[in-house]
């Protein structure tokens, strides 16, 4: 299964930390935790439960209800970057989730690519009609 991002994001926060611990990073040098705070990740993997729940019974659907599970998820996360004040998800964040909703529907028999190209889209804009992360 596709590793989420916050996964990475959680990795990112941990080595920082044994690094400041550990003395081979410089206190001022520290930025993971707050880039990433505890609220932000459990929000953002609320969203995306949501999202994995509903990712078994796509492969049996038709674009608009594939579309719609891209919607929803898009719409929530939306909805934890307003609550993080417009900022929550940086470019590399905005292209790791992206790339974690392609890669979940592609690993789910979904084949992302005839399905935008149907609808006149590209690839990677199967999020874009929604995004405003």
């Amino acid at each position: 299964m596709t590793e989420r991002p916050t996964t990475n994001w959680r990795d990112s926060i941990a080595k920082e930390a044994e690094e400041l611990a550990a003395g081979t990073l410089d206190p001022e040098c520290t930025c993971m935790a707050g880039l990433f705070p505890e609220e932000l990740l459990t929000s953002t993997d609320a969203v995306l439960d949501t999202f994995e729940r509903e990712l078994p019974w796509l492969s049996e659907a038709d674009d608009a209800q594939i579309f719609g599970a891209v919607e929803r998820v898009v719409l929530a996360l939306n909805a934890v970057n307003e609550a993080h004040n417009e900022s929550a998800y940086e470019t590399d964040e905005r292209e790791q989730l992206c790339d974690f909703i392609d890669q979940s529907l592609t690993e789910h028999g979904i084949d992302v690519a005839a399905l935008t190209a149907r609808h006149g889209l590209g690839r990677y804009q199967i999020t874009d009609k929604w995004r405003k992360w």
